[in-house]
């Protein structure tokens, strides 16, 4: 692959900087597949797990959005975030639905809000994928070391067969890093991909900690995407980062590789982010593809958005 020509463009600094850095590349906003919106309940327990990082992850993890919702909203519709995703996910069995039926609620309550759902490894797993489907749901959430399940879990082959029909995408984190657990890594999700070969996953971080081997997924199925939510980023730069034969990867990859933030549980402005994948130096054509045009296809916007 020929490499890119360097960008002309100033990488923002800043969050007021953002717009006028996608404008700058013609596009008509963000297509971000990684942000989190959960029940206020849950948000809370999300964030003081954070704020106890350095036990956790050895390292402080200051919440940079750390806003009521309406703020939050209002915060990505500044920075041209065009659809706004609710990802929420459970951590044990039983609490699948009762967060499906709140994502329901924020779609419809949420103007530009896309429609997410989450699923778990247990009984009726499959009725209730298909039901949230069946609902308007466009785009699921799954975290394995959260859930303490491995993502080849007998119980979840219907759910699986279901999503690989309806080509609807899985965000998925199944990445060892930051912190490992009893089933994160390639090998299991390998597994479903080998059972459901035309899945729609997008393995999230970029599969940190594990880059290469769900890079290798990518390349094997058609349908496999990454997201970059906090890759590149200095923060992330300190316990994973980047080599540049992955790099080089990533840019030959360019049209299956997806915005993602981890929006607002991040501990620096989201222009970082944006700003740390300027700086891979992949040229614009492949930011446009990633800030843009495959998060927008894999979210269904409007053609006339694009």
């Amino acid at each position: 692959m020929a490499p890119s020509p360097p960008s002309l463009l100033t990488a923002p600094r800043s969050d007021a900087d953002v717009p006028a850095y996608w404008r700058a590349l013609g596009l008509p906003g963000l297509a971000d597949i990684h942000v989190h919106f959960l029940p206020e309940p849950v948000l809370a327990k999300v964030w003081a797990y954070f704020d106890q990082a350095q036990e956790h992850y050895g390292q402080p993890w200051p919440i940079h959005y750390r806003d009521d919702e309406p703020t939050r909203i209002a915060t990505l519709r500044a920075l041209g975030v065009r659809a706004i995703p609710a990802l929420a996910y459970p951590h044990k069995a039983g609490m699948a639905q009762w967060l499906n039926d709140w994502c329901a609620d924020f779609a419809t309550r949420v103007d530009g809000a896309v429609h997410c759902a989450t699923l778990f490894p247990e009984p009726g797993v499959g009725e209730q994928v298909q039901r949230s489907l069946e609902s308007g749901a466009r785009l699921f959430k799954m975290h394995v070391q959260v859930g303490g399940y491995s993502p080849d879990d007998p119980l979840l082959d219907p759910a699986w067969d279901a999503l690989e029909r309806a080509g609807v995408p899985v965000v998925l984190h199944a990445g060892s890093a930051p912190k490992e657990g009893a089933y994160t890594g390639p090998k299991a999700v390998a597994a479903v991909l080998d059972r459901h070969p035309r899945l729609t996953l997008v393995v999230a971080h970029l599969g940190m900690g594990e880059y290469d081997a769900f890079a290798d997924l990518v390349e094997q199925f058609p349908r496999v995407h990454l997201d970059t939510t906090m890759a590149g980023t200095d923060f992330s730069n300190r316990f994973a980062p980047l080599s540049p034969s992955y790099v080089e990867r990533l840019g030959a990859l360019g049209d299956r590789v997806v915005l993602g933030s981890d929006f607002p549980n991040i501990p620096y402005p989201y222009a970082h982010q944006v700003e740390a994948l300027h700086r891979l130096g992949l040229g614009d054509e492949w930011m446009r593809k990633v800030l843009w045009h495959n998060g927008a296809r894999l979210l269904g916007l409007e053609v006339d958005d694009a």
